[in-house]
């Protein structure tokens, strides 16, 4: 059982804070979506839990099965999909895979044909990245969360750059993929969030000036 904390945690940039007195329990299983305005640092709030940007003030902690989790550690529990992380445009997708592959066990043991056929990218094994139309790329970058063995998922805007039938394929995958797992969501489109449990609204921790 995976178990994310933030601890009275707090992120300013300059004399605006983004977030403040956050207290925050996560857990395998829960599905959680973090709304706000646009600019309002949902994606802020996601390279936290993922550690990868630091607090300002408070804790991150994580744990395993109430073992806590060491910081250079985290990254060994989570994925992440959001519009800053760019895949390697210079691998094919099956380069990418391998690599990916060689981080994160794949769910279930799934194989790759298996695979290529959920992401409709069967056609694509020996093509560049670079090719990639930006609907291809991003359910590659859903894909490899999905089907990684990480208990703890972190997706940014995921429906970015799909059509309607892209948007019910990502759903369709949280539904088959994401049963056991801790799946937060930062987005404003209902599409993207309306089965979560809970939703957290940034503004409700937001603070201006110095506190």
């Amino acid at each position: 059982m995976l178990s994310v904390e933030l601890k009275q945690a707090g992120k300013k940039f300059q004399r605006d804070w983004i977030f403040k007195k956050l207290d925050l329990s996560l857990k395998s299983g829960m599905r959680m979506a973090i709304t706000g305005n646009n600019g309002s640092g949902k994606s802020t709030l996601i390279k936290c839990l993922s550690a990868q940007m630091p607090l300002t003030e408070g804790n991150l902690v994580f744990s395993k099965d109430q073992n806590e989790i060491s910081p250079e550690d985290i990254y060994k529990y989570l994925v992440i999909s959001a519009p800053y992380l760019e895949l390697p445009e210079e691998f094919t997708l099956n380069e990418f895979l391998n690599f990916h592959f060689q981080f994160k066990k794949p769910e279930g043991n799934i194989g790759t044909t298996a695979l290529l056929n959920l992401l409709y990218l069967e056609n694509a094994i020996d093509k560049p990245i670079s090719f990639f139309s930006s609907g291809m790329k991003q359910r590659l970058k859903l894909g490899i969360c999905f089907f990684s063995q990480a208990p703890f998922v972190l997706l940014d805007e995921p429906t970015s750059n799909l059509d309607e039938k892209g948007i019910q394929w990502y759903r369709k995958m949280i539904t088959r993929f994401g049963k056991d797992k801790c799946i937060v969501i930062a987005s404003n489109d209902p599409r993207e969030y309306d089965f979560c449990e809970q939703i957290l609204r940034l503004e409700d921790y937001k603070r201006q000036g110095i506190i």
